[in-house]
């Protein structure tokens, strides 16, 4: 009679472990599950995601902290001289609402910036959104935009991987003796739907979520790092 309640017990103890065993599994397959249709829905361009980068420098005092500050709002605004970074780099460049050069300002609301990734493929543009310049923060947002005039025949192409409702925000702020760096990005999604995409939808697919997925964490790391100056650019 022992043996046949040990037995008992034990068989439970079993099957409880089979059953767990079993919910696990399945809760696991659901979550690949999930995830598989959120990638696809983002293929799609239905799905958006968010992200940020950021990195901090740490002075000796307030007053040092203030000094490096200075330099990194015009680290910030001296958009072409990111194209400096070391290493494999994108190029940035600054053209005014008429789509001309600049070289001798900072950015403005309605400004335009070209990048090139690094390897082949097309230039995309964004514009600029907003600007934000205060004592101890400075900022500005771009967003996907078609090419200024004198650079494309199709005003409703928008010339970029990701869609027309995502944004960049590339900050700086010193908070006491702390400098700090961030690029955030909001509501990204591939640009592959209707005249938007123009006759890039597959190209741009590719971009958002093959090449730029990855390179984006060291693009950004790299320039936060240099916004704090904890590494320089070519200039």
């Amino acid at each position: 009679m022992w043996l046949f309640s040990s037995g008992l017990r034990t068989f439970k103890i079993l099957a409880r472990t089979i059953l767990q065993f079993i919910k696990d599994v399945v809760m696991g397959l659901d979550n690949i599950i999930n995830k598989v249709k959120k990638e696809i829905d983002v293929l799609r361009g239905e799905e958006v995601k968010d992200t940020e980068f950021s990195n901090e420098n740490t002075y000796p005092d307030e007053r040092s902290a203030t000094e490096a500050f200075v330099r990194s709002k015009q680290k910030l605004f001296g958009v072409d001289n990111w194209s400096g970074l070391p290493g494999i780099n994108s190029t940035f460049k600054l053209f005014d609402g008429a789509g001309n050069k600049v070289t001798d300002r900072d950015p403005q609301i309605g400004d335009f910036v070209q990048i090139i990734l690094p390897g082949p493929g097309p230039e995309n543009w964004v514009t600029v959104t907003n600007i934000r310049n205060e004592e101890n923060l400075a900022e500005f947002t771009v967003s996907p935009s078609p090419a200024p005039a004198p650079h494309t025949n199709n005003t409703e192409e928008v010339k970029h991987f990701f869609g027309k409702e995502a944004s960049s925000t590339f900050r700086v702020e010193r908070q006491e003796n702390k400098l700090k760096a961030y690029e955030i990005g909001r509501n990204e999604r591939p640009n592959n739907q209707g005249a938007e995409a123009g006759n890039r939808a597959v190209v741009n697919t590719l971009i958002a979520e093959g090449g730029w997925a990855g390179f984006q964490a060291l693009q950004w790391d790299k320039l936060t790092r240099y916004l704090v100056h904890l590494k320089e650019a070519k200039v």
